[in-house]
């Protein structure tokens, strides 16, 4: 829990005015950050850089799908990683083994990612030199999901140990999704009581139509589909990008 994004407001929110003054202040602190992550989109779209925000919960495989992104399209893109975790530099000397620029943010107690602390990072990256930037934010199926950090898109990541039910759990993250993906599907003869059609038709139930792919970092299963889907949104701002320089 933290103190900026009202995860710590007991549940009789309006029973005190102490809690009346917490939520005006998440309010106004939600309506910075909003501020805050419309520059950031504007100076990311002028250095010509396509972000893309990864959520999930812990260990749901976001910086092992990184891993495999960049052997896969390393070669086309140029790729670069802020990596948001509560402590450690573990999952950034990862990504920095294969050779990706990585920007770490230690968040200490804070369970999301915030457009302020996305702008921090972003300077210690070398913008003009990227095509794609992903923002790794902190293992959490709740908070990060009320904060804009600048990104063109949200991929939401369900793995398959967690169970189909997650996006019904979950909903306000999985509304929010521009793609979902099914991780872990190398794990589906073990696991076969996670259905990805459950898992679809949770999104569906939530007025989501955002694409649904499964795959696996270890296998290669749909990387190709989500390497096909990371190519249109860096081809598609380039156009944007074009059109208003022209």
């Amino acid at each position: 829990m933290c103190d900026s994004c009202g995860c710590n407001l007991p549940a009789e929110t309006g029973a005190s005015t102490e809690n009346r003054k917490t939520i005006e202040v998440l309010g106004h602190l939600l309506e910075a950050n909003d501020h805050r992550a419309g520059h950031n989109r504007q100076w990311f779209e002028r250095h010509g850089v396509f972000v893309v925000n990864l959520m999930s919960s812990p260990g749901a495989g976001k910086t092992a799908l990184l891993e495999a992104t960049a052997e896969l399209l390393g070669e086309r893109f140029r790729i670069g990683v802020i990596e948001g975790d509560l402590e450690t530099e573990n999952d950034a000397n990862r990504l920095r083994a294969r050779g990706l620029p990585v920007a770490q943010i230690c968040t200490g107690t804070t369970c999301h990612l915030d457009a302020h602390m996305v702008y921090g990072a972003a300077h210690e990256l070398p913008l003009d030199s990227l095509d794609l930037l992903f923002i790794e934010n902190v293992g959490n199926l709740v908070c990060p999901a009320s904060f804009d950090l600048g990104q063109h898109c949200n991929v939401v990541l369900l793995s398959t140990p967690e169970g189909d039910d997650k996006p019904a759990k979950y909903p306000v993250i999985f509304r929010k999704a521009d793609l979902v993906l099914l991780t872990k599907r190398d794990l589906a003869p073990y696991m076969p009581e996670f259905d990805p059609a459950k898992a679809t038709d949770y999104v569906r139930q939530l007025g989501n139509a955002a694409p649904i792919q499964e795959v696996s970092a270890r296998s290669g299963q749909g990387l190709d589909a989500w390497a096909a889907w990371l190519t249109r949104g860096v081809a598609e701002l380039r156009k944007t990008r074009a059109l208003t320089e022209a």
